[in-house]
């Protein structure tokens, strides 16, 4: 069967790549041989997640992409394309948090934000990935990987997060759709759902020491996530070894959900 976990000659797309889970799964990605690029809108951010990248000795590039922004979508993942010839995994992990603002004062230029970064974009992107997969099985080139990146939050009750709960939620019902019809493609579809991560996004949270002494006993595993947590699943799934695994919610929660 030799290694089932050897990327070599695969390339993965990664949005929201150039920091937290996104860079925890490029990276593990990146240390089994898989090329990489990442799209952020942050260009600094984006040239320190090469930098970090490159260690691993793949070839890695970075696009600043707004995943919002459809045309914008459609350009870099055409640019992703040409730089590296194909796209074999899409890891859609661009998305942005609430604000902790109650459900009956959420504005709704901030309902359609969250709407538009973490679902609209997901679309966008998957749109472009899975017609470039289906072109490829085509000329007999089978192989493709969709894989987004949803929440605990989708599937438990989010206060305050409702805008932020209904984007996740409907990632997992657009993803189980598209394992069902992008099978025949040799294509596979999951969702991850990370709990309590450390990373930027929920800085705020873990500075917030009542926050801190309510949570964290509740997670069996006794500490918060981290983006390194992410690197194993992301190469599960790219490699050959999950070719007739698909369509699964990836729970990544240090047992917080069953505790």
């Amino acid at each position: 069967m030799g290694n089932l976990f050897d990327l070599s000659d695969r390339v993965a797309l990664v949005t929201g790549g150039n920091g937290g889970i996104g860079l925890g799964m490029a990276e593990g990605l990146a240390e089994h041989g898989c090329d990489i690029c990442i799209w952020g809108t942050n260009e600094e951010k984006n040239s320190a997640a090469l930098e970090t990248l490159k260690k691993h000795g793949t070839r890695v590039t970075a696009l600043k992409c707004d995943v919002s922004n459809q045309q914008k979508v459609e350009d870099c993942f055409a640019e992703t394309v040409k730089n590296h010839g194909r796209v074999d995994g899409c890891f859609a992990n661009a998305g942005i948090g609430s604000r902790g603002t109650r459900f009956d004062e959420i504005e709704t230029e901030e309902w359609n934000q969250i709407i538009n970064v973490n679902l609209n974009g997901v679309f966008y992107t998957f749109r472009c990935a899975a017609k470039h997969m289906r072109e490829r099985a085509d000329g007999d080139d089978a192989f493709g990987r969709l894989v987004g990146t949803a929440s605990l939050a989708a599937i438990s009750g989010q206060a305050r997060g409702e805008h932020y709960a209904a984007t996740k939620g409907g990632l997992i019902s657009m993803i189980k759709a598209l394992a069902v019809e992008y099978a025949k493609y040799g294509v596979t579809a999951h969702t991850i759902l990370p709990g309590w991560i450390e990373t930027a996004m929920t800085e705020d949270s873990f500075n917030w020491d009542t926050f801190v002494e309510k949570v964290l006993p509740r997670v069996p595993a006794r500490r918060w996530g981290q983006p390194q947590d992410f690197a194993a699943i992301a190469v599960y799934i790219m490699s050959e070894g999950s070719a007739y695994h698909t369509s699964e919610n990836f729970l990544i929660d240090g047992g917080y959900s069953v505790f």
